[in-house]
């Protein structure tokens, strides 16, 4: 089928009315995008843009939607990932001259409105998540009334669709379930910056495309995969003028089978300076962050792979600097309305930088960030350089800085198979529901198989992307169509995945031009030295020191080592094999606690593990720490122990050395508290599991307890099931309060 490539004069001006609204008098469709959106003013076609930030893939997307809605067509579904993106896409449709309405976990409230001017035809956008895709109710209700009835249907971050994809999320996958119920009439445009050719190939076969999504061999277009630097992607560079105004898709790239046209840009970002800083200890990276933020250009980000990440190195920095230059984290746990302010803070440089996690990515567009800065490499170059991209885009030059690790490499090899699903765990939570015979709760099946919950969460949503299983309003029901677990497919994800860690220690390593290994591996054919990076000049780019003076380290490491976190009691029973359920009584609870080193916490490298072995010194460091988190925390409000127990769960004597060194400090009675030896859980083990073993492996509390309030030394755990326990044990016992102090929580 043949699609136009250019619009009538009546479509160009109504598309011309949309640029002019959002980008100016005179601007105009470039011929690329024209293509684009003429393919869509057809009834019934499907399009597939790869191309970079600031090459104006939404306005595609708006002039598409006036003219179809200009010819009487119905309005344009897009499915978007992020709140925050959703957000500026009902303004930006507003100033396209378009009425636009978003349905999210934030409005609820207005969800009966918004489907009422629906489907009465007086809205012309509607923004969702994947997540209400997947909602039986909104399925029933909004998506079947729509079905005859969309002019367009938008998929927004197009990669995620994708499992060979770099940010693969099986709630998106449930998008191609939408488009096979869609009236053929209705056009279909997926958009994203980050795909390879292997992705572009997977999602232009799920829109209808003809073509192959393949096994472990095809990496796409008849390329082949030979070591680490033949991955293929499209990733973000941006700038409109980096693209060039009118480039042509052609040959593989341009792919006009059934109706689908496919167009992919050059990668090309002559505004970044690569750089990247190696051998740095985990504390050294946050001294190097603390030392050099206020000498990087303007604002940006700080990129941090975990929460914890986030906070304790805005404490660090604070440490540092004191309130100038500001800085905030930034993460997914924090609220909708707190995530818009820091966003907006940042655009109008109101902060130095956002200390953030990945939570801080599609959709968020500062053309004048100066620097992105990552503390941990990211698993794959094409979400580095998804992140990277943020910077630069309308300044003549902005840093980028990577600060590796050792510990990089245990997240990549996390990464690589987080995401696979085990036919094992997958045959027994389908067997759980065919014997209940209806639709179960997460909450349930976890329970009936003894899977974690997190991991029967993601498990079902993965079942339900191959139609195995259904979500109802009721719970989660088999279909009666076998699973079949396809191990050439997900080995071929995984060896992708790896190919792509082998990358990025290339990129680490310096082994050549940074820019040119970055974009060789993202399918470039325009890669070459930049002549800008630290590999290319030898150095640093100016003004950036390798190194952080040992005194800023030493004070950063004995701040954060104060710097304890809350350990939140848990409130209900697990039921399942361990028996009771339901609320823990207030008069067996534990009191909200104190952590001292939190999984990898960097202020405490190798000191914990010489604790944990013995070492004197390392004892004494972090007895110190332990009294003066003691000293806040009573400052605070916290109890004042009467009375300090140890429980060292793994073995050694980690708990009672320190519980006695508090005890002379404080001069404070206390005695141990016995455990029975025992294999203990792994990591897998369900919730009901864990708590059943240490019910039967805590020995009977101390009796000398009766009346005090207890200070419990705990030596390391992850789950929190052996601390819950004890302290119902220690209140059975007549203790009047029990307050953990947790050496290690562990991941």
């Amino acid at each position: 089928m043949s699609t136009p490539t250019v619009l009538t004069d009546a479509q160009r001006s109504v598309a011309d009315r949309v640029i002019t609204a959002l980008a100016g008098p005179d601007a105009r469709l470039r011929d690329d995008q024209e293509a684009a959106v003429a393919t869509l003013a057809t009834p019934g076609s499907r399009a597939l843009v790869v191309q970079a930030t600031g090459w104006g893939k939404s306005a595609v997307y708006w002039a598409a939607t006036a003219v179809i809605r200009e010819a009487g067509g119905g309005p344009t579904l897009i499915v978007s990932p992020l709140l925050s993106l959703m957000r500026d896409q009902v303004a930006a449709a507003s100033r396209a001259g378009l009425t636009a309405a978003t349905l999210n976990s934030s409005n609820v409230d207005q969800w009966a409105a918004v489907e009422g001017d629906l489907l009465a035809g007086s809205l012309d956008v509607l923004l969702v998540s994947p997540e209400r895709l997947a909602n039986p109710g909104f399925g029933a209700r909004v998506l079947h009334a729509l079905a005859g009835r969309l002019g367009l249907v938008v998929i927004d971050e197009a990669h995620a669709i994708s499992d060979w994809g770099h940010d693969f999320r099986p709630d998106y996958r449930r998008v191609s379930d939408v488009l096979q119920n869609l009236n053929p009439q209705t056009s279909v445009l997926a958009t994203t910056a980050t795909a390879n050719q292997r992705v572009t190939d997977d999602i232009a076969a799920q829109l209808g495309a003809g073509s192959e999504a393949s096994g472990p061999d095809q990496l796409g277009a008849g390329s082949e995969a030979s070591g680490p630097d033949q991955l293929g992607a499209g990733s973000e560079a941006s700038g409109p003028d980096q693209l060039g105004a009118g480039s042509e898709a052609s040959g593989p790239d341009q792919l006009d089978r059934e109706a689908t046209l496919v167009l992919r840009g050059a990668l090309a970002r002559k505004s970044l300076h690569l750089n990247v800083v190696d051998g740095l200890s985990p504390i050294q990276r946050y001294g190097w962050v603390a030392q050099e933020l206020p000498f990087l250009p303007g604002s940006g980000i700080i990129y941090v792979l975990t929460v914890a990440d986030a906070d304790r190195l805005v404490t660090a920095i604070r440490t540092v600097w004191g309130d100038e230059p500001r800085v905030a984290a930034y993460t997914g746990q924090l609220p909708a309305d707190e995530r818009h302010e820091l966003e907006d803070a940042l655009l109008d440089n109101r902060v130095k930088a956002l200390v953030a996690t990945s939570a801080l990515g599609m959709g968020f567009d500062k053309p004048d960030l100066g620097f992105v800065v990552h503390v941990g490499a990211p698993p794959s170059p094409v979400s580095y350089y998804q992140q990277v991209g943020r910077a630069g885009r309308a300044l003549d030059e902005a840093v980028v800085v990577l600060l590796a690790s050792r510990l990089d490499d245990s997240i990549w090899e996390y990464f690589a198979t987080a995401t696979i699903p085990d036919p094992k765990r997958m045959n027994r939570i389908l067997d759980a529901m065919n014997e209940a015979g209806g639709p179960v709760s997460v909450p349930n099946l976890e329970s009936a198989t003894g899977v974690r919950r997190g991991k029967v969460e993601l498990a079902v949503k993965q079942l339900a992307v191959d139609g195995v299983v259904e979500r109802t309003p009721d719970g989660w029901a088999a279909t009666g169509r076998p699973y079949v677990y396809d191990a050439p497919h997900y080995e071929g994800v995984v060896a992708v995945r790896q190919r792509e860690a082998d990358i990025m220690r290339a990129f680490v390593r310096g082994e050549r031009c940074l820019m040119r290994l970055l974009t060789e591996s993202l399918d470039d054919p325009a890669a070459d030295d930049c002549g800008r990076c630290s590999v290319c000049r030898g150095e640093l780019t100016p003004g950036l020191n390798e190194r952080p003076d040992d005194e800023t380290v030493a004070t950063l490491s004995a701040v954060l080592r104060r710097d304890a976190q809350i350990l939140a009691p848990r409130k209900m029973w697990p039921g399942g094999s361990f028996g009771r359920r339901g609320r823990i009584p207030a008069e067996l609870a534990a009191e909200a606690g104190r952590v001292l080193a939190f999984a990898d916490a960097p202020q405490w490298g190798d000191v914990l593990d010489a604790a944990k072995n013995g070492d004197a010194t390392a004892r004494d460091r972090l007895s110190e720490s332990a009294v003066a988190v003691l000293a806040d925390w009573g400052r605070r409000g916290g109890i004042r122990p009467e009375t300090i127990v140890s429980l060292d769960l793994r073995g050694g004597d980690l708990a009672a050395d320190l519980a006695e060194r508090l005890r002379s400090v404080g001069r404070r009675p206390g005695s141990a508290y016995p455990v029975v030896a025992g294999p203990v859980p792994s990591r897998d083990a369900t919730s009901a599991t864990e708590a059943a073993y240490w019910r039967d492996h805590l020995g009977s509390a101390p009796p000398e307890v009766a009346g005090l309030a207890v200070l419990l030394v705990v030596d390391e755990t992850s789950s929190g099931w052996a601390i819950t326990l004890a302290a119902a044990s220690l209140r059975e016992a007549g203790a009047s309060a029990v307050s953990p102090m947790l050496v290690h929580q562990t991941a």
